[in-house]
């Protein structure tokens, strides 16, 4: 049985065989004809890098973690929305990212001390401001980060979340038991359930970061063309 955290790899290997055939069956033989040798050489050595920069980004993608769009699938970073409900709901952990998405013209996010998050107030308490309208905020390091929407009432309204950000889940190695039955020694392998729900979780990769490679994939195809 293939393990779960192979499943990012098995991906990267699944892609880039995709691209290479797509390449070979369609792409080349159009973009082959009236090319010089050097030209032909020059295209191999883009395709090279294609597959290369596909493989890598999957792996990487893997590597930085979650992404969390707040609100996400029922709202977004909005007064109609819960947001401390929504990260009630969520297991935070160091290297995952937050995505505010909102209208410019209606909100921002700011991030506060403690101080400014109880009493919703971020003159003397702002880390610091976003209002890009589509901020990633990547969540570096265990602790508690702390965020408000900066306009006046917003906050007090409902518009603030607290984040709670754990150390990556480190997976227990297995543990073998063994009896004596009908005079043989008989041995299992067992993980705890814990350790495979944590595993399950870190394995589950976010829309985001394919959507990216999708992206690179895109671009790659039309650099061979």
């Amino acid at each position: 049985m293939t393990s779960m955290h192979n499943t990012p790899l098995i991906k990267a290997i699944s892609i880039t065989r995709t691209v290479f055939q797509l390449r070979s069956s369609i792409l080349f033989p159009i973009i082959s004809l009236g090319l010089t040798a050097s030209s032909r050489s020059a295209m191999k050595a883009h395709r090279d890098l294609l597959l290369v920069t596909v493989a890598t980004v999957t792996l990487l993608g893997t590597a930085l973690g979650t992404s969390y769009t707040v609100g996400a699938p029922d709202g977004s970073w909005d007064l109609k929305t819960n947001s401390i409900q929504w990260a009630s709901g969520v297991r935070f952990y160091a290297g995952d990212q937050l995505l505010f998405q909102y209208s410019v013209s209606e909100h921002n996010v700011v991030e506060v001390t403690k101080s400014g998050y109880d009493t919703c107030n971020g003159s003397n308490n702002t880390v610091v401001t976003y209002q890009t309208g589509n901020d990633a905020v990547p969540l570096a390091a265990a602790g508690t980060r702390y965020f408000i929407c900066g306009i006046p009432g917003h906050c007090a309204a409902g518009m603030k979340l607290q984040v709670n950000v754990s150390s990556p889940a480190v997976s227990s190695p297995p543990q073998q038991q063994c009896r004596w039955k009908g005079g043989k020694r008989r041995c299992n392998w067992s993980v705890s359930p814990s350790s495979s729900a944590s595993a399950a979780v870190r394995a589950d990769q976010s829309a985001v970061l394919w959507l990216r490679l999708a992206a690179v994939l895109a671009a790659g195809l039309v650099l061979l063309c």
